[in-house]
């Protein structure tokens, strides 16, 4: 099942994850600063989410138009089943590559 994910992409299905139903643009920006530590552009963010659309990661859902955005509808994005997998995989990836080498924090603060 391997789509060939990125440590960016990664990181942008782990906050539509976190965010479950309130991911769109301003909320997956938000959520990637407070838990990667790092700002991502709008351009960047949503060149990902096309991409990741466009591999079956990831869905679409246009919501409600609303006043303050004058109008215009929100797209929130969902995980597809494919992207859950995807996850789970890169997941387990990390794991295998990380055991064995639990103490690897320790040592590295410790020299």
């Amino acid at each position: 099942m391997n789509h060939d994910v990125t440590l960016h992409e990664q990181i942008i299905l782990l906050s539509i994850w976190r965010l479950r139903g309130n991911a769109y643009g301003v909320t997956l920006r938000e959520n990637i600063r407070s838990v990667a530590g790092t700002d991502i552009h709008y351009g960047t963010l949503y060149n990902t989410l096309g991409k990741l659309v466009a591999k079956g990661l990831v869905r679409t859902k246009t919501g409600e138009p609303t006043g303050e955005r004058g109008g215009r509808r929100k797209i929130y994005y969902e995980l597809t089943a494919e992207g859950k997998a995807s996850l789970k995989e890169a997941r387990e990836f990390h794991a295998a590559i990380w055991e064995g080498i639990a103490d690897f924090a320790k040592e590295t603060t410790e020299s």
